[in-house]
């Protein structure tokens, strides 16, 4: 198995919750012919508020559901529940109301079937039993967790995705992303950013710092772009 023309190396990115800040990420990774899966809470499109985020007061504002389509065109689209609840601390139906209700409203939304999630909030926000509900009751695929593994290796468990590292640890994503490039893969390797895109605004060099990546990783012949749902083959 391969991405496709013998390409055995992969790149993704993962962002959550569905702000505006993420109009800004997707024009620069558009720049660099990066491709992400944004995963959106379809019944808290077009709320506005401010986040308290270590120790700053940060916008996120969410987009508008009749903008959805045209922001994410030629990225996609996914799970992120509908009111962003922690999935473990709640019973099978509300579990289920949560994840399916999302995937359906996302999926008129956006055009196509939604298949893919990420879980809400931090902590402990996925477990086996809430990955096992959502696999025989819902028409999601794949979901990723928050947990890093600093790992480019497949996972068999797609309901429990691992990323590889958070976009925040800029000089570790950078470290991971060298040696990325560096590889010579033989089998399928994947390297994985997650994070949201209201965090570039803490602090005034980040956007240019994540930039940094992109321009590091982007433009590799030996390498495919993709969303998480064209990564995993689906």
């Amino acid at each position: 198995m391969d991405f496709g023309n013998g390409i055995y190396k992969a790149v993704t990115f993962s962002y959550d919750d569905g702000v505006t800040q993420d109009i800004r990420m997707i024009e620069l990774m558009n720049q660099y012919g990066i491709k992400s899966t944004f995963n959106l809470n379809s019944e808290l499109l077009g709320k506005n508020r401010m986040l308290p985020c270590k120790g700053h007061r940060i916008s996120h504002y969410k987009v508008h559901p009749s903008d959805v389509r045209e922001i994410y065109a030629g990225h996609e689209i996914a799970v992120h529940t509908l009111t962003h609840p922690r999935l473990t601390e709640l019973d099978e139906q509300e579990i289920v109301r949560q994840v399916e209700e999302d995937r359906l409203r996302l999926s008129e939304l956006a055009g196509y079937e939604v298949i893919g999630m990420a879980y809400p909030c931090g902590g402990v926000n996925n477990d086996d039993r809430v990955a096992e509900i959502i696999k025989k009751n819902t028409g999601v695929k794949y979901s990723r967790t928050i947990t890093c593994s600093g790992s480019f290796e497949p996972q068999e468990n797609l309901y429990r995705f691992d990323p590889t590292v958070c976009h925040l640890h800029f000089d570790e994503m950078m470290e991971l992303a060298e040696k990325f490039i560096a590889m010579d893969a033989r089998s399928p390797r994947i390297f994985y950013v997650w994070g949201h895109s209201y965090e570039m605004d803490l602090a005034s060099d980040y956007w240019m710092r994540l930039e940094e990546l992109f321009k590091l990783i982007s433009g590799r012949k030996d390498i495919f772009y993709g969303t998480n749902r064209e990564i995993f083959g689906f």
